[in-house]
């Protein structure tokens, strides 16, 4: 998979899309799959910035229940069982379990009726036809059995607990490949590492725009029929490229901050009430959620989220070590056993937000709830649609209501979307379960089950593919162990397969090895050698990559 940017200048597009997030790969897939050409350009890794920076929860909505919020509900109820369907291997059911105090809204009593409502309002969650991925019943628990599940929970007030039932993504990176990278084999043209520098004209109608590759730096005009700006939090830098003719949208960010620890629960999720209004400073606001969330994730737990209040410039780099220590330190407190230090904090994920306003009340930061659509054009700027969007797990029905817009900006009819009915790439499993029994009991090269089954999660139905990579002989100096001649495999997988072209987009990206903690350095000098091998990076640049992927987890450690 090669890029080539001089070959998509000799084009002109339906379509541009502007960022290679979530938002970006969702609206990319939609319109190919309703025949538009689309050409998408993410001025650095696909994936690289908010979508991989979450507690990888594929929300089906159950708090939304404390707003009466049924239609946000029902269409995250939906989009959770949608993106089951779409990527099988990547989205899979999860346990669970929320402690509940007292006897107000906090307690079992309201949770019983919450479990009922949400068992009414999600009835056809399970309209799937694979035994996997089933969405059991929540149900109250007493008081003693949520003590053995959660032992040394604080029991003042515990009046027992909720078990309700969520989904989680695997791996956020992948399946925001997965959209990219099945547009690609439809005809989408994409690209990392390509910046949009500027705007191209015709009196007042936005006809392309000018991009640079950033690692080369080379320059070409790219025309379309529209351009879309799905940049994240950086949409409105993208809008400043219009100078003098920029609409006056302001767009207020929020970070918010999640870390990996050890391993707290093994096997389900809780939700702990936490704290609010912490404030580091008078510039700085900081607060948890109304409950504090520990979801499993590769042997380790993620933890959060506390959140900042940003300005506009998504550039900003306002972590704190205090930030972290509050939020350990909320976690310890609704939960003592954790005990949790500064030091074993192994990797922090953060990601920014759109937030209403600029003013903090309380020390509250508040998060917009629904995502913006901005056609342009009642600004006095044809051709330029701007995407605001607020939640990972609705990122496809927004790029459904997106692409319906760009038709009926046209003047035509929008035809049917098939985006919720067409698995993506990797994910043509039927029933899961069956699919990684059978992948697993072949064995190719002698993988262990465990081994196979982690290319499964990964790779889905097109871990396959990976395996062709796989060269026993590919070190001729001397033999090496499966692992890393599996290892090998995926770099190679990468590099020529999925557009990885630095070795920070293997270790945080392509693969699962840093995305939960820093990996052996030997694990990285074999990667680097690997990568270097396939793409003719001298000592030097072996060397510079390698530094280049220690200076990350500094910066996420420190």
């Amino acid at each position: 998979m090669d890029r080539n940017l001089g070959a998509i200048a000799d084009n002109t597009f339906d379509l541009v899309v502007i960022g290679g997030g979530i938002y970006g790969a969702c609206i990319a897939w939609e319109a190919v799959l309703r025949g538009l050409s689309v050409a998408l350009f993410e001025r650095g890794d696909f994936c690289g910035a908010t979508s991989a920076n979450s507690l990888k929860i594929i929300h089906g909505g159950f708090r939304y229940l404390q707003h009466a919020d049924l239609h946000r509900m029902r269409e995250s109820i939906r989009e959770r069982r949608t993106l089951m369907r779409l990527a099988p291997h990547l989205v899979h059911p999860l346990h669970v379990v929320i402690p509940n105090y007292g006897h107000s809204i906090r307690g079992r009593e309201v949770s019983q009726i919450a479990v009922l409502l949400n068992e009414i309002i999600s009835a056809d969650r399970n309209r799937l036809g694979d035994p996997q991925k089933i969405i059991p019943a929540g149900k109250t628990i007493s008081k003693q059995a949520c003590m053995h599940m959660l032992p040394g929970l604080p029991e003042k007030d515990l009046s027992g607990g909720t078990i309700f039932y969520d989904a989680q993504v695997t791996n956020s990176e992948r399946l925001v490949l997965a959209f990219l990278f099945s547009a690609k084999q439809r005809g989408a043209q994409i690209m990392n590492y390509a910046q949009v520098t500027g705007f191209l004209w015709a009196g007042d109608r936005v006809t392309g725009v000018e991009v640079e590759d950033v690692l080369s730096r080379n320059r070409a005009t790219i025309r379309a029929r529209l351009i879309i700006n799905a940049a994240g939090p950086w949409i409105g830098t993208v809008l400043d490229l219009l100078g003098k003719n920029r609409p006056p949208h302001r767009f207020q960010l929020a970070k918010a901050v999640n870390v990996i620890t050890r391993q707290l629960f093994a096997g389900f999720a809780v939700g702990l009430p936490g704290e609010n209004g912490y404030r580091e400073s008078p510039l700085e606001a900081h607060r948890s959620k109304s409950f504090l969330f520990v979801a499993p994730w590769r042997n380790r737990s993620l933890i959060g989220t506390i959140y900042s209040a940003l300005g506009e410039d998504p550039d900003q780099d306002l972590t704190t070590r205090g930030e972290i220590s509050y939020l350990l330190r909320e976690i310890n407190l609704a939960y003592p056993p954790a005990k949790l230090r500064d030091d074993e904090v192994v990797f922090i994920h953060r990601g920014l937000l759109p937030r209403l306003g600029t003013s903090i009340e309380n020390g509250v930061v508040h998060l917009k709830k629904h995502y913006r659509i901005l056609n342009h054009r009642s600004e006095g700027i044809d051709g330029l649609i701007t995407v605001e969007g607020v939640k990972y797990t609705t990122s496809r029905d927004v790029a459904q209501t997106v692409i319906d817009q760009v038709f009926k900006i046209w003047g035509h009819t929008p035809p049917p979307s098939l985006s919720a009915d067409t698995p993506l790439d990797g994910g043509q499993i039927e029933h899961f379960v069956d699919f990684l029994q059978v992948e697993t009991a072949k064995r190719p090269y002698g993988l262990d089950k465990e081994q196979i089954s982690n290319l499964v999660y990964n790779y889905g139905s097109q871990h396959s593919k990976v395996l062709s990579y796989f060269n026993p002989n590919y070190v001729e100096s001397r033999p090496m162990p499966v692992n890393l001649m599996l290892l090998q495999a995926q770099v190679r997988h990468a590099v020529h397969e999925e557009m990885a072209v630095k070795l920070t987009d293997v270790i945080f990206r392509r693969t699962d090895l840093g995305s939960a903690g820093q990996p052996d350095e030997e694990i990285v000098t074999f990667c680097a050698q690997v990568m270097g091998a396939e793409l003719s990076w001298d000592h030097d640049r072996v060397t510079q990559e390698r530094a280049e992927v220690n200076r990350v987890f500094q910066a996420e450690t420190n």
